[in-house]
């Protein structure tokens, strides 16, 4: 990956989690691993675990940044969030998956937060 995608997808992790922050979610952790997944953000919405995936962009030349979160990647991230209900002993605890898609368009950042996106 370019250094500079790199550093465009970092900036929008900050900022999704300050997002998240405003309204109302407790962060827990970022950028958890397991195994060959990442997670970007975990967090706590009420009584529910909300994992997180960020997708940052500054063009729709490669397509809009919620549509690069498919299906493959979907299943990596369920199994990576299975990996962080087993090591902290979260059994019970009810969970969804998020996408922040932030747009970037002239110097504006514009935010979508999919609730339940798969």
């Amino acid at each position: 990956m370019k250094k500079n995608a790199r550093a465009i997808g970092d900036a929008g992790e900050r900022d999704a989690v300050y997002y998240l922050q405003r309204r109302g979610l407790a962060i827990l952790d970022r950028n958890f691993t397991y195994h060959h997944g990442e997670i970007d953000v975990v967090a706590k919405d009420g009584d529910e675990l909300v994992f997180v995936e960020v997708k940052t962009r500054r063009s729709a030349q490669f397509g809009l940044p919620e549509e690069s979160v498919t299906y493959a990647k979907q299943e990596l991230i369920r199994r990576t969030a299975e990996g962080y209900v087993l090591e902290r002993h979260l059994d019970n605890v009810p969970c969804r998956f998020d996408v922040v898609a932030i747009r970037i368009e002239k110097g504006i950042k514009k935010f979508i937060h999919y609730k339940n996106a798969f």
